[in-house]
């Protein structure tokens, strides 16, 4: 037993003497392999390369990106290879395996190692070999996808030897697709390729089909007929998914359509009044809640992602109280006068735009994003925002909102009263001054929450309503002048129309295009899609 102890003893002695050796014998080896580099023309330098990636050993890495990107320089006096970096007129040398700077040195000194585009594609499928095989599943991904741009044979083995030893099913899809792309750039047989092309198809995106229109071109017999194939098949899934795409972007400028005209389908709908000053309640709002944002990061950066949350009641408040004083100290004087309230309206949209540039500035100030609306993901082969989506959320749930009140709350029921038959509904005791005047309120209010989500998507600037008062007038008529679902129908289906309409006339004439059809419309439907009788129909 005590010789057994003495053995294990020594062993770990030599085990402790042996290593540090051996460690610094790997690194003598990857120094000479990395030194080889600068030696021979563009085919030994690629030989060089491969000797470094079958090595396995991640430290190589900066060396070979450092060729790649143009910065790996050898010393003349000794050959040693170095990553320079220029700093005035001299270049700083730094060791590509320790990445420590090992000093400098002039222009005349050190000389390029230069690659063309072969060495190029050579190092980025190099790049991902050596990291196909890394802890980080992104890692593994990020190495997949540089091998299939690459779309190098090389990196089959590499792959092959990963796909074994893969556990993760997103990460196995990735590595097969970049299999599937290194293969039909090889000299691999027929039925390895036909493989690969079902493999591509699959995939379905514009990648693939960049890919395999190459394929289809450099190839003959089965190979190339199942290229076609797969062409036409990917070519008509991606027609669909920029339909489907085309319909989402629609239905999102809809939603943004809907919450700048929602307010308006009262003021101008019900009331019969026409609101020039709509547009600057919406700016209202966006500028409500970037009075908020800037308390919280001032005073409480922590709560920045309720921030519209808390900027929602104090936006509809204000804008709901200015909208009220106007209707109280203007507009009640003038109803039946739509001329004079155009007019009037006009004057205080332009005293409200010179207030707020009086009190913010005239530039864009800025509104941030909380995280929860930040960021995209895909959807097949389609793009959706978070913000986007959940503004096409928050439309519904106001839209949906305004109906409940309209229908189930008093309130609601003596607006409509009012707006079916004014006087008889004074005679059985309601207010009307008060309901014209809440019901204004009401209108400015849904504008000013309106602007705390335009906020989240466009330039919060004095100018910022401007841009939508004439689309939300578009909007209301065409939907039916006072009718909440026509002026949801009615902005979604502009929406869709004027994105449909873009790629083909662009974004200013197709939206005169639009408004052309909407005159057209207007002259056999003047009461708009869902026609609603009240007092301005009356009118």
């Amino acid at each position: 037993m005590s010789n057994l102890k003495s053995i294990f003893v020594l062993f770990c002695l030599v085990a402790g003497l042996v290593s540090p050796a051996l460690a610094q014998s790997d690194t003598e080896s990857l120094r000479s392999l990395v030194d080889a580099l600068a030696k021979g023309k563009y085919a030994e330098t690629e030989q060089q390369i491969g000797a470094l990636v079958a090595t396995g050993d991640p430290a190589v890495a900066p060396a070979l990106q450092a060729l790649g990107a143009g910065d790996l320089y050898f010393r003349k006096s000794d050959g040693q290879v170095y990553i320079a970096e220029k700093d005035g007129k001299r270049f700083t040398l730094t060791d590509p395996l320790t990445l420590e700077v090992e000093g400098d040195a002039g222009k005349r000194e050190i000389k390029k190692i230069k690659v063309n585009n072969k060495l190029r594609r050579v190092i980025r499928s190099a790049l991902g070999s050596l990291t196909l095989m890394a802890a980080d599943p992104n890692v593994r991904v990020a190495a997949a996808e540089a091998i299939f741009k690459a779309q190098d044979p090389a990196g089959i083995d590499a792959l092959e030897t990963a796909l074994a030893a893969e556990t993760d099913d997103n990460v196995r899809l990735v590595m097969e697709q970049a299999r599937a792309a290194a293969v039909l750039n090889s000299d691999l047989e027929e039925a390895q390729k036909l493989a690969a092309v079902e493999t591509l198809s699959e995939m379905g995106n514009r990648e693939a089909l960049s890919l395999l229109i190459g394929v289809r071109s450099n190839s003959e017999g089965a190979v190339r007929d199942a290229a076609n194939h797969a062409v036409e098949k990917i070519e008509k899934s991606i027609a669909a998914w920029n339909t489907a795409q085309n319909v989402w972007y629609g239905v999102s400028l809809g939603s943004v359509l809907l919450l700048a005209a929602i307010g308006l389908a009262i003021t101008f709908g019900v009331m019969g009044v026409i609101n020039m000053a709509h547009g600057e309640m919406v700016m209202i709002g966006a500028y409500t809640t970037f009075v908020v944002q800037e308390i919280i990061r001032t005073s409480a950066p922590g709560l920045f992602d309720y921030s519209l949350f808390i900027a929602l009641p104090l936006a509809f408040l204000t804008a709901g109280l200015i909208g009220i004083a106007i209707e109280r100290g203007v507009i009640r004087w003038l109803y039946g006068r739509p001329l004079e309230t155009l007019l009037a309206t006009w004057g205080i949209s332009l005293i409200l735009q010179q207030a707020v540039r009086s009190v913010f500035g005239p530039t864009n100030r800025e509104v941030g994003n909380p995280d929860w609306m930040s960021g995209a993901f895909d959807l097949g082969q389609m793009t959706i925002t978070y913000n986007r989506m959940w503004i096409v959320v928050f439309a519904l749930l106001v839209f949906a909102g305004l109906m409940l009140v309209l229908k189930k709350t008093p309130f609601g029921l003596y607006t409509r009263a009012v707006t079916q038959n004014r006087r008889m509904a004074a005679s059985m005791g309601i207010r009307t001054p008060w309901i014209d005047a809440l019901t204004f309120g009401l209108g400015s209010g849904i504008a000013g929450i309106a602007g705390v989500a335009l906020s989240q998507i466009d330039n919060v600037s004095p100018n910022l309503g401007q841009g939508y008062i004439i689309d939300s007038f578009m909007v209301v008529v065409f939907g039916g002048v006072g009718n909440l679902w026509g002026t949801l129908v009615g902005a979604m289906t502009l929406g869709v129309v004027n994105k449909f309409l873009e790629p083909y006339a662009g974004a200013v004439l197709g939206k005169i295009f639009v408004l052309v059809f909407i005159i057209l419309f207007i002259q056999k439907r003047p009461r708009g899609l869902f026609a609603l009788k009240g007092r301005a129909v009356e009118a």
